[in-house]
């Protein structure tokens, strides 16, 4: 992908945030991987008027230079995602309702349901708390993500990671719709949770799952 159709997925992936109800008006961010720098969307700008020019060009430490805009004011941990990280290649975060309510309990999203491995193990983990847009929740946000494609943020939202950013929001979605079960599921109580044998097979048959036997795990859906 060269750089223009990278700024230009960006931006129709952070308009998909509002057309789904996954991120309202400027609320999440997206970015995008662009060598050993990254293409981020700008802070406060409203998705609907973004232009390729407007998305921002970034060191993974912030540095940037632009004539108009600053990168997104989670820039932090975008960068270091990308830096501890080699194989995300775009990063999705938003303040989906559901995720966003489980987060606000300092929950992980435990195997109450197999799917709970498309994140990449047997949880969801939460991220604990810390003030949005600083080097701490970068920080505990790669801890959280260890082996994981996707986490929460506690009284926050969710971050979700891919190879492209259509595979990072289909991705942010199954989380969205994992945590509205398990909320769902915690009112009707007596909840059955997948034990780690039987998530250990689960991931490992969604290695192969599907027609491409090297099809990422974000992408499975039944």
């Amino acid at each position: 992908m060269n750089e223009t159709n990278l700024r230009k997925e960006i931006i129709d992936t952070a308009r998909k945030l509002n057309s789904t109800g996954l991120s309202l008006q400027n609320s999440g961010n997206v970015s995008g991987r662009w060598g050993n720098r990254m293409l981020i969307t700008p802070s406060g700008v409203p998705y609907h008027e973004l232009t390729t020019s407007d998305i921002i060009d970034a060191g993974f430490d912030g540095s940037f230079e632009h004539p108009r805009f600053r990168p997104s004011s989670e820039w932090h941990f975008h960068g270091a995602i990308y830096r501890e990280r080699p194989d995300v290649q775009a990063i999705v975060h938003t303040h989906s309702a559901h995720a966003t309510a489980v987060a606000c309990t300092g929950q992980d999203i435990p195997a109450f349901h197999y799917m709970v491995a498309v994140a990449g193990g047997n949880s969801i983990r939460c991220a604990d708390y810390a003030t949005f847009g600083t080097e701490e929740l970068a920080r505990l946000t790669v801890t959280a993500l260890e082996d994981r494609r996707a986490c929460l943020l506690a009284n926050h939202g969710q971050v979700a990671t891919g190879s492209s950013a259509s595979t990072a929001f289909a991705l942010a979605e199954q989380v969205e719709e994992l945590a509205r079960h398990y909320m769902l599921a915690l009112q009707l109580g007596n909840v059955q949770y997948l034990d780690d044998e039987e998530m250990a097979r689960v991931l490992d048959k969604f290695k192969s799952y599907g027609q491409n036997p090297n099809q990422e795990s974000e992408r499975v859906s039944r």
